[in-house]
């Protein structure tokens, strides 16, 4: 006879949860619907921070926190009809920064190829219009005169909450494996160390990992055996220009990861910016920088502080 299973009753945060429309735009200054249901549930947030769901999405919640219905708090945003992002394809120069940031996997593309947003899966969270370098992204409503939660159903609430845990989950696997990946590497420095090391005479004891490849790349490259041997046996009174002849160009030390992505922006907003101003000259212009919200201007401003903080180039017109 199986044994039956009895499930705990869900908590005020998961029940708060199910109350949001779960489009994890992040303006009611939690980084999500559950950690903003989780502090609305532990006294740290206010039920009127949520403006996707409007002024409806403020009636549920107090109905089911027992406390009065009041207005939307535009400090984090006003209702509107509900927007889907779209890219210009022409201009997309495929950082896949909007990629990375948007929360359920609504956008398609590649490194270097051009991105497109499947809209029917699109949130309208606006958090890919910040982090795009050449404002190539434009949040269109397609909801009419809909707002709140009269733009947005519970089916379409479910299934961007299942993708944004899909998303989660998935993230957190790759971050386990690239610390797995980032331990083998480091034990494999340490045993290739330990092994030079047990050489005598070895000159890679006590150099850094970085030092130690960089000395046995320079360690494979031959050396022409004629010209070693003529400086010797001419007693060649500048040897040193006849030893630089015959040594091999120093290998340039190897770029790391984070400079490799920074090098690999810059480059693309050169090319964005040469676009950029083949466009203008036939009267083109980006098109989500003109009455954009306070909120979006903001993320933009802080995209922009952020990638002065890496080195990278923003273009001044911009």
């Amino acid at each position: 006879m199986p044994f039956a299973t009895v499930s705990s009753p869900p908590s005020l945060a998961d029940r708060i949860e199910d109350l949001l429309p779960q489009t994890q735009c992040t303006k009611c200054g939690y980084a999500g619907c559950r950690p903003y249901a989780e502090a609305i549930a532990a006294g740290e947030a206010s039920h009127d921070q949520c403006p996707p769901g409007g002024a409806e999405g403020v009636a549920r919640l107090a109905a089911l926190l027992g406390k009065p219905v009041i207005p939307l708090n535009v400090e984090h945003g006003i209702e509107r009809p509900r927007p889907v992002a779209r890219i210009d394809e022409s201009v997309c120069i495929g950082c896949t920064l909007c990629i990375q940031a948007c929360p359920v996997d609504a956008i398609a593309g590649a490194a270097k190829r051009m991105h497109t947003v499947i809209e029917s899966l699109c949130t309208g969270c606006d958090l890919c219009v910040a982090p795009c370098p050449v404002d190539c992204i434009e949040m269109v409503a397609v909801t009419g005169e809909a707002t709140g939660w009269n733009a947005w159903t519970q089916a379409q609430a479910d299934a961007a909450r299942a993708r944004h845990d899909r998303r989660l989950e998935r993230q957190q696997h790759e971050r386990e494996d690239a610390e797995r990946r980032a331990a083998l590497r480091q034990a494999a420095h340490r045993a290739q160390a330990g092994a030079a090391a047990s050489v005598p005479g070895s000159s890679t004891v006590g150099m850094e990992p970085r030092a130690v490849d960089a000395a046995d790349r320079t360690a494979t490259h031959e050396v022409p055996p004629a010209k070693v041997s003529d400086v010797g046996a001419q007693g060649d009174e500048v040897p040193g220009k006849a030893f630089a002849q015959a040594m091999p160009e120093p290998v340039p030390p190897a770029l790391s990861p984070d400079e490799r992505k920074r090098a690999i922006i810059q480059a693309a907003l050169e090319r964005a910016r040469a676009k950029k101003a083949e466009l203008a000259k036939e009267g083109v212009a980006p098109k989500n920088t003109v009455e954009v919200s306070a909120a979006v201007q903001a993320q933009i401003d802080e995209a922009d502080a952020r990638r002065k903080r890496l080195g990278i180039d923003v273009d001044p017109s911009s």
